[in-house]
């Protein structure tokens, strides 16, 4: 071995060059361009637009009580963004959530029904669950059918996961006071405000119909 080898037989200048090729490496992956993360994908001028066109509600924040299926359940608000916790968020009072995509045509049909619902006085609240499509798409959607209503966003699927949503949409569920979950199983679609009302006062009793 001369003394220009290395240790593993390299000599100096394939070690220089070496070494040279390890840090351009370095200066690579660095600038290497990284697709945005969580919290960029939640915000941004098109997002930002596409929230300031859809005009929603603003999602509720934390009740007066719990929803044991949700708890520990992070979606994020489709108004600003936020996450919240829905179990948090959705305790407290009769709330009607309606879990909807954006390319389940019923959902297109039965969206415009519960704002026309959540207008009438004395209605319960409703907020919408979107799932399986894009935040983007959803905020078009929305703004296309001009329903207003809070929605929010299951980024990770873990609401449809809690709430055991069937494959087919839409689906709908009652929230009652105390916290407990009914899947509304009649009707499956809501054709107009009154049976929105009607099935609210089934579900949302202790005597309910069904489950």
């Amino acid at each position: 071995m001369s003394d220009e080898d290395g240790p593993r037989g390299l000599t100096v200048p394939a070690r220089w060059a070496l070494g040279v090729a390890v840090l351009l490496l370095a200066v690579v992956v660095a600038l290497w361009p990284r697709g945005p993360s969580d919290e960029q994908r939640a915000s941004g001028p098109d997002l930002d637009a596409a929230r300031q066109n859809a005009a929603l509600r603003a999602c509720p924040a934390s009740g007066a009580g719990q929803v044991p299926e949700l708890r520990g359940v992070n979606a994020r608000c489709l108004a600003d963004g936020s996450q919240r916790d829905l179990g948090e968020a959705l305790g407290g009072r009769t709330t009607l959530v309606n879990v909807w995509a954006t390319w389940c045509q019923p959902c297109r049909e039965e969206l415009p029904v519960l704002q026309s619902y959540a207008r009438e006085r004395g209605a319960a609240r409703v907020v919408g669950l979107q799932v399986q499509s894009e935040e983007a798409d959803g905020l078009s959607m929305l703004a296309e059918l001009g329903v207003r209503l809070p929605m929010f966003h299951d980024t990770d699927e873990a609401a449809r996961r809690a709430l055991k949503v069937p494959a087919g949409l839409p689906a709908s569920y009652v929230i009652t006071p105390d916290g407990e979950t009914r899947f509304v199983r009649q009707p499956r679609v809501f054709t107009d405000a009154a049976q929105v009302r009607d099935t609210l006062a089934r579900y949302a009793s202790p005597a309910r119909e069904g489950r």
